[in-house]
């Protein structure tokens, strides 16, 4: 079987490997950028994603997870209060540039070309059983059949940056900012000892009545650290592509097109606030080749692929939506106590209800309920010193 596939980035790589390890295929990827070209920082590789990639490629897996930074808990800073969260699942977090290295050299000894420098545009389709669109949400290959793919892209509200940073964060930090220019939050997390990814964000009144809207990256950058000098420990942020803008929401309603096929980002679009992108397009990756390892042709395969991968992954893009739904309307949420925020927080994806979080955050939900029983005795008090006043 010959395949070629668009875009050198993770979903495109591992769905490269695998198919030249376990079917045997003639695999060459097409990436414009140079092979040690990166955006971005640090990735997280959720614990349940690392478990499929384990039975997928246990190679690759091990090499990634040498390089990776392990983390548990969380920090929630809301009003002045820290929170601690105790508990949940453990991430793996590294550096985006690394987890490409990786993926490259063992791609490559299995017998993976790549082909980097070199665009693939959609009118240059050529000779294959097989096309992957592998190549993010600006997928050469989407946009080149955009009507067949049903493709449809709308941008959200809020602003964003993505930096890094050598402060170091033990525990992945959320922070919530409300200063007389408008409301911020940021999210930080290491990826290594030494480095972090450090995401900015906004509302999009906030990003203009600020000046964001008319300040150039490195501008942007110094206001921001001084936004969050607390949390970044008075140390810089360090820019790659990192200006302030809308990320796009993207979905197709067609996942394949006779013999192309779209994974990762190019089929649907990923949000930062659940952390999975990175392992959504890997596992789409390892869904594609399982399919095509259990059908006889291109077409089954592609069929089968939509049929067995859609009811797991529609779960985490519905709960991407939720979640950066619950981000686009965060400023209403910000008079809320620091415990109670953080309680709306954990449960804006709709997959984690309390019972969850009994069994997963029980020093958390201890603190919830110790505030919550206040509140409603203060609430009590209220309502019987207004009955009282009314009487007498």
């Amino acid at each position: 079987m010959k395949i070629v596939v668009y875009g050198g980035g993770p979903s495109g790589l591992y769905f490269a490997l695998l198919a030249r390890k376990r079917l045997g295929a003639d695999v060459t990827v097409y990436e414009q950028n140079p092979r040690d070209a990166t955006y971005g920082f640090g990735i997280v590789l959720a614990d349940r994603g690392m478990d499929r990639m384990k039975q997928a490629d246990l190679e690759s897996y091990e090499e990634i997870m040498r390089s990776c930074f392990i983390s548990r808990h969380r920090v929630v800073m809301h009003k002045g209060e820290e929170i601690f969260i105790e508990g949940g699942g453990y991430g793996a977090a590294i550096a985006r540039l690394r987890l490409l290295q990786i993926l490259q050299d063992c791609a490559e000894r299995a017998g993976v070309i790549v082909n980097y420098g070199s665009r693939m545009e959609a009118r240059d389709l050529p000779e294959a059983d097989l096309i992957v669109g592998g190549d993010g949400v600006n997928s050469a290959l989407r946009n080149g059949f955009l009507e067949d793919f049903g493709a449809t892209t709308y941008s959200l509200t809020n602003k964003l940056a993505w930096y890094g940073t050598e402060a170091a964060f033990p525990y992945p930090v959320l922070s919530f900012k409300t200063t007389e220019l408008g409301h911020f939050w940021a999210v930080g997390y290491s990826y290594t000892e030494k480095m972090s990814t450090f995401v900015a964000e906004c509302d999009a009144e906030t990003w203009e009545r600020s000046g964001l809207s008319q300040m150039t990256e490195q501008e942007s950058a110094r206001f921001t650290e001084k936004m969050f000098a607390k949390e970044l420990k008075g140390l810089s942020l360090i820019c790659n592509k990192s200006m302030w803008h809308s990320l796009p929401v993207t979905r197709v309603r067609n996942w394949s097109v006779g013999n192309k096929v779209l994974i990762g980002d190019a089929l649907h679009s990923a949000h930062p606030s659940i952390g999975s992108g990175t392992r959504i397009a890997m596992e789409d990756a390892i869904a594609l080749v399982s399919s095509l390892e259990s059908n006889a042709d291109v077409a089954s395969a592609l069929a089968a692929f939509r049929k067995e991968r859609e009811p797991a992954k529609q779960k985490l893009v519905s709960a991407a939506e939720k979640s950066f739904t619950w981000y686009e309307h965060v400023v209403s949420k910000l008079d809320l106590s620091p415990i109670a925020l953080v309680f709306d927080y954990m449960k804006r994806t709709g997959r984690v209800d309390e019972q969850r979080l009994n069994n997963e955050f029980p020093h958390f939900m201890d603190r919830y309920r110790q505030e919550w029983r206040a509140s409603l005795a203060a609430s009590e008090d209220v309502t019987e010193q207004q009955s009282g006043s009314i009487v007498h």
